[in-house]
């Protein structure tokens, strides 16, 4: 058996390169500016250009290469046991604008596939959602009358599931969807690309304007348009002060070559708690799970190996060929964030908080954010407003919030945990006191050093070390480096601090 240590998703690693869009230079003008080029920023950009206005996508890397390009490329109104919370925190309504909202991107997303002939191999999946153990049945029992009562054409079978092993009963969904996702998002910004429409890479905004002339600036560029939506998965701007009201969390996915038999059909999750995802690509098997709050302690590869094992006792599974993982929003009340980004905007926008079913929801969002800027109503805009208020969900506020003022005292009170870099093991980071602050020291398998500041440059916490993805993890809104500094993840904007060391 082999197991590669490939550490890029089997969307990413697996497609070709794609076309090369030009960083933005210079002035641009657009009616609309969108920022971020994943599922959510591409689809609204595409619908405002179907509506007739000029719209210009700003994206800090490659196209799909976030969150939308590291999924398990489910498309699907069924989300695991979403309707049975939904329902006990805002009631059966609010979990029916919720099924309505993502149904109809699940169907959108069909329906652009096909109108711009996107290869991106589109298939028609079950959605299940399933008990691993009897201690799920009552959550399984639960989600189906949940589910239909807001209006899914769901089934519940008491006997399982069609997965190669004991189960305690499913809930299923039919003719939900599994795509490549990366051809997707490329196919969608060739969709946009021209006609008065284009699509900036390697262009990371640093600053974003209202007022009487909205504005996007880049290091290099500035796109001057009448309106602007930030679809970058973190919302980058701490003026709607989003950071306080998201969680982020990590999971790990793996994708195994199998020596015998076939993956599962079925798009399928449990219904507790620890999560096994499991999905497919064509031949290859895809599991998923082991998710914890992004920037907690003690995250090592045995995150992966977990996963590698679930996945080896229940397939024939000849190889691992791919390992990554991906973060996602979780807002404090448990529905998405879309709309105008402060109450009373009408030049900027947002979307976010997809609690890690982007690929429908991110698309539901851009048909919202569509009807809002070319002025229609839409029945989901009050259910998703950014500006909620929900008296059964401030707890959960408190707490999430208590936790980054914990975070932020607690961490600056730990001891250094090495005084010398050549105490550092290979592959491993360790905290190297640095005078009042902390340095984050990591060495390479080749013995090189990689040394950067501790200080989030997002608002100061202190970061901890992933060694399952070798980064520094703020642990307070989520924002993730690489062990150069550089932003793998917002909401921060601005790299670490590089540091010498002494010897």
């Amino acid at each position: 058996m082999r197991t590669t240590t490939e550490r890029q998703s089997l969307w990413l690693a697996g497609s070709e390169p794609g076309v090369d869009y030009p960083a933005l230079a210079g002035e641009v003008r657009a009616d609309v500016a969108v920022v971020g080029a994943g599922i959510t920023g591409l689809t609204t950009a595409l619908l405002l250009k179907r509506a007739g206005l000029d719209v210009a996508v700003v994206e800090a890397g490659r196209v799909g290469s976030g969150a939308s390009g590291n999924n398990t490329a489910k498309v699907s109104a069924l989300q695991a046991t979403v309707y049975s919370e939904l329902v006990d925190r805002h009631g059966p309504a609010a979990a029916a604008g919720y099924a309505e909202a993502n149904l109809a991107g699940v169907q959108t997303l069909a329906g652009v596939v096909k109108q711009e002939s996107i290869d991106c191999d589109l298939r028609s999946r079950p959605a299940v959602t399933y008990a691993i153990e009897e201690a799920e049945r009552a959550a399984v029992a639960k989600e189906f009358e949940a589910a239909k009562q807001a209006g899914l054409r769901v089934e519940l079978d008491p006997g399982g599931s069609g997965l190669p092993f004991p189960t305690y009963g499913s809930v299923l969904l039919a003719d939900q969807l599994s795509l490549h996702p990366v051809r997707y998002l490329r196919g969608l910004a060739a969709a946009v690309h021209g006609d008065g429409s284009r699509v900036f890479e390697d262009s990371r905004v640093l600053e974003v304007r209202t007022g009487a002339a909205p504005s996007v600036r880049t290091a290099r560029g500035t796109v001057r348009a009448g309106r602007i939506v930030i679809a970058t998965h973190a919302p980058i701007l701490d003026r709607g002060l989003y950071f306080a009201q998201l969680e982020p969390v990590r999971s790990y996915c793996v994708a195994a070559r199998l020596r015998s038999g076939e993956p599962p059909a079925e798009l399928a999750i449990n219904a507790g708690d620890p999560v096994r995802s499991i999905a497919s690509c064509g031949d290859a098997l895809i599991v998923s799970g082991e998710g914890h709050p992004t920037g907690e302690r003690g995250v090592d590869a045995r995150r992966y190996l977990t996963l590698e094992s679930f996945a080896r006792k229940h397939w024939d599974v000849a190889e691992i060929t791919h390992r990554w993982s991906a973060q996602d929003l979780y807002a404090y009340d448990g529905l998405p964030m879309i709309g105008p980004y402060q109450p009373g905007s009408r030049t900027l926008f947002v979307a976010t908080g997809y609690r890690k079913w982007g690929l429908a929801t991110g698309t539901a969002a851009a048909l919202l954010l569509t009807d809002i800027l070319t002025g229609q109503s839409n029945p989901w805009a009050e259910l998703f407003t950014p500006h909620r208020f929900s008296l059964r969900s401030l707890p959960r506020l408190a707490r999430l919030n208590g936790k980054v003022a914990v975070d932020l005292v607690g961490d600056r009170l730990r001891p250094a945990e090495v005084s010398d870099p050549a105490d550092v093991p290979r592959g491993e980071a360790r905290v190297l006191r640095d005078g009042l602050g902390q340095t984050g020291v990591y060495r390479d398998d080749q013995g090189g050093l990689h040394a950067v500041s501790m200080r989030c440059t997002h608002l100061g916490c202190l970061l901890r070390f992933n060694g399952a993805e070798s980064s520094w993890d703020c642990p307070c809104h989520g924002s993730r480096f690489d062990v150069d500094g550089a932003v793998l993840e917002g909401p921060a904007t601005r790299p670490l601090q590089r540091k010498k060391l002494d010897g």
